[in-house]
């Protein structure tokens, strides 16, 4: 009978060797196999699918070790796995490799992959490796900050291709969540007359809000270095500045993915701003966040967690459980609150004064 520690050592092995998954991803990314797959219109053969990608013959045998770890992992499907007779695996797209076709504008993932595994790769690494150090200070810089001497913020701000990247890694998770926040917008913007997108970035949600509800009129908040040069066409209104020292008076704010990159203490001051920014709930003033609650739904809990690790170790935030939000919410001064949708592991939350 095997031991337990012997049945252990796979999922510690699973652990060590982690990075080869997203490194597979990559790999896949830089020879176009989704796209190649996409443009061939129907699933391809291995001898195909290898001569499609322009690889050598004798590299075939690895590039079927390659296909058998992204289809593993769910990147891509085998229609038949008959190896014992002559007829080779035939590869087609799953949901996950439709995220990353190129021709693919409105939902297109692969900026966020490249930002982070390839333009971030180095910093969030170094990052992760000393975190056991950071633990052990009393100083509250992230382990992001102690690794590269500064934070995310400041990095971005200095290094205008690596803004370039971030920003469009943020754009490209936006329309499956924009698609949301539209889809229950009828209830969401009832009375909404104005809206602020505090951190919008480049302001593609509060785009998709003033196209579909024009009788909302929505300005963007964020950074100076974030908005610069970004023109007000007369659809989206952008406002340079902090959060964290004013915040334009509105009927709602909406915060998509910003909480989550700040201490309990940090939110409560954004909060706090955003209070005084909208009307009275009576009013119709509220703060809408788009985020996650941690555990729900239960199924997406290791990706909610995995952000949980990312937001800890880049800004020393959180990803938080609907005790942890209420809490928050509580403090910072709001009479209540509704999740108002869950779309995968994230939920629109509504907060009212």
């Amino acid at each position: 009978m095997e031991s337990k520690e012997y049945k252990a050592v796979p999922a510690l092995l699973n652990m060590v060797f982690g990075f080869i998954k997203p490194m597979s991803l990559i790999c896949a990314l830089d020879l176009g196999i989704a796209d190649q797959i996409s443009s061939h219109g129907q699933p391809m053969t291995l001898s195909q699918l290898r001569s499609a990608l322009s690889i050598p013959q004798s590299k075939e045998p690895y590039l079927r070790h390659l296909l058998r770890m992204l289809t593993h992992f769910g990147f891509i499907q085998v229609q038949t796995s008959d190896v014992v007779a002559e007829a080779q695996p035939i590869y087609d797209l799953t949901s996950m490799s439709r995220l990353v076709i190129s021709k693919q504008a409105s939902l297109n993932f692969v900026p966020f992959i490249r930002c982070h595994l390839q333009d971030l790769k180095d910093a969030l690494q170094k990052s992760f490796l000393c975190m056991g150090d950071w633990l052990k200070q009393e100083d509250k810089e992230t382990p992001f900050d102690m690794a590269n001497n500064c934070s995310l913020w400041e990095m971005t701000s200095q290094n205008s291709r690596l803004n370039e990247s971030f920003n469009s890694a943020m754009v490209s998770t936006t329309s499956i969540f924009t698609d949301a926040i539209i889809k229950s917008g009828d209830e969401i913007f009832k009375g909404i007359r104005s809206l602020v997108d505090v951190g919008g970035g480049v302001g593609a949600v509060a785009k998709a809000i003033a196209t579909n509800f024009p009788y909302v009129e929505c300005s963007v908040l964020d950074l100076p270095h974030v908005v610069r040069g970004l023109a007000n066409d007369g659809i989206v209104k952008f406002v340079p500045g902090d959060m964290f020292n004013h915040i334009p008076l509105a009927d709602a704010v909406l915060l998509k993915f910003i909480l989550h990159d700040w201490s309990d203490e940090a939110c409560l001051d954004i909060l706090k701003k955003c209070k005084e920014a909208i009307r009275s709930a009576e009013n119709g003033g509220k703060v809408i966040i788009v985020d996650a609650v941690v555990g729900s739904p239960i199924e997406y809990e290791e990706t909610q967690l995995l952000f949980d690790m990312l937001m800890l170790t880049v800004h020393a935030g959180a990803e938080r459980d609907e005790h942890e939000w209420k809490s928050l919410f509580t403090k910072a001064g709001f009479s209540s609150y509704r999740i108002v949708r869950t779309v995968g592991y994230v939920s629109i939350i509504e907060v009212y004064p």
